[in-house]
């Protein structure tokens, strides 16, 4: 359960939060004094929140009881079955999409990484638009939540890649000789645009608000059939003004954890863009994705972007269910499209 729901003063929900604690499980096994610590709070009041909290999670136990473990219940072979059916968003590159078998896929969330100029905002407005693609074209009709840190999103690029998106439609119709025109109504540019839910945030705390917000949203919008959050980036309001590492741990730990749950409760892929630092590794410096070696557990799958000359690659760094594998793609002005060169395997070892 959130502490948004505690009956506690604004102030002191929003101190909770801004710290890292947003479940009621994050006080249970705290002291009195490391909360004012944290909060910086007198002590009694830290003792009146911590008590408030334990009555509400006393509360919380009892109503669920064993409810949650038989709700929580599922065979293997049912997992199996819906993972064979499960739909993926494409990112638009064969190539690519070959390597993550399909595309993107919904109840899993994947970090994407790479140098500025690469495409992480290009590809993440590129399956923003793309889960949009009906079912009868192989799409999910799904709709978009676009939360973005850094002021990247530009509009004019979301327009542009909707309009090459649904001139493919067009053209994958009139292919296969479909009548196709009691459908082209809802996809015409403007209606892509329509169907992204845009936020954007310009400090931790809000980012942290936004995404315990999240589960609200969507449970408020089930109808409108969200099926991918992307967070642009993840990582730009968390490497800066950041003394107490321990807290930022704490802070991004909370958020991978509620986005795990957001994707497999609300059956969406959650992207998350990251930026790269420089680590030092057997005498040399080399780039690896930022946040940490902690932060790299948060993620299901994680794909890093890279140049390989003056060629763009996407290479699987991490995932349970797909080898490691490398694939060229390019941004051109209609989006993300497959490069002229052939896709490169790379065998596990």
């Amino acid at each position: 359960m959130d502490v948004s729901s505690l009956p506690i003063s604004p102030s002191h929900r929003g101190k909770l939060i801004s710290a890292g604690y947003s479940s009621l499980s994050s006080l249970s096994s705290l002291s009195p004094s490391r909360l004012a610590l944290d909060l910086k709070i007198s002590e009694n009041e830290a003792v009146e929140i911590l008590k408030v909290a334990s009555v509400r999670s006393g509360q919380d136990k009892i109503e669920s009881g064993s409810r949650a473990l038989v709700n929580g219940a599922q065979t293997a072979w049912d997992m199996l079955h819906e993972e064979e059916s499960s739909k993926c968003i494409t990112t638009s590159c064969s190539n690519l999409d070959e390597i993550l078998s399909g595309g993107i896929h919904c109840k899993e969330v994947t970090e994407i990484g790479g140098v500025p100029g690469i495409g992480k905002t290009q590809l993440g407005i590129q399956l923003a638009v793309n889960v949009q693609i009906p079912a009868e074209y192989g799409g999910l009709g799904g709709k978009a939540v676009y939360i973005d840190t850094e002021g990247s999103f530009m509009v004019e690029r979301v327009l542009q890649i909707a309009e090459a998106c649904a001139q493919d439609m067009l053209e994958y119709n009139t292919l296969l000789r479909r009548d196709s025109q009691a459908c082209l109504v809802d996809k015409q540019p403007k209606s892509f645009l329509d169907n992204i839910f845009y936020f954007r945030v310009c400090t931790y705390t809000e980012q942290i608000a936004v995404i315990n917000y999240l589960e609200k949203f969507l449970s408020e919008h089930k109808d409108v059939g969200v099926k991918v959050v992307i967070v642009d980036s993840i990582t730009f309001h968390f490497r800066q003004d950041f003394e107490d590492m321990a807290l930022r741990t704490r802070l991004l730990s909370g958020m991978a954890l509620k986005l795990m749950k957001l994707a497999k409760k609300f059956n969406l892929a959650v992207v998350l863009l990251n930026q790269v630092t420089n680590k030092f590794v057997e005498g040399s410096f080399q780039l690896t994705l930022a946040l940490g070696d902690s932060w790299a557990h948060a993620a299901t799958n994680r794909i890093i972007l890279y140049w390989n000359g003056n060629e763009r690659h996407a290479f699987i760094d991490k995932s349970p269910s797909l080898p490691s594998a490398s694939s060229p793609y390019t941004v051109t002005g209609r989006g993300i499209r497959n490069s002229t060169s052939n896709c490169k395997r790379v065998k596990l070892m």
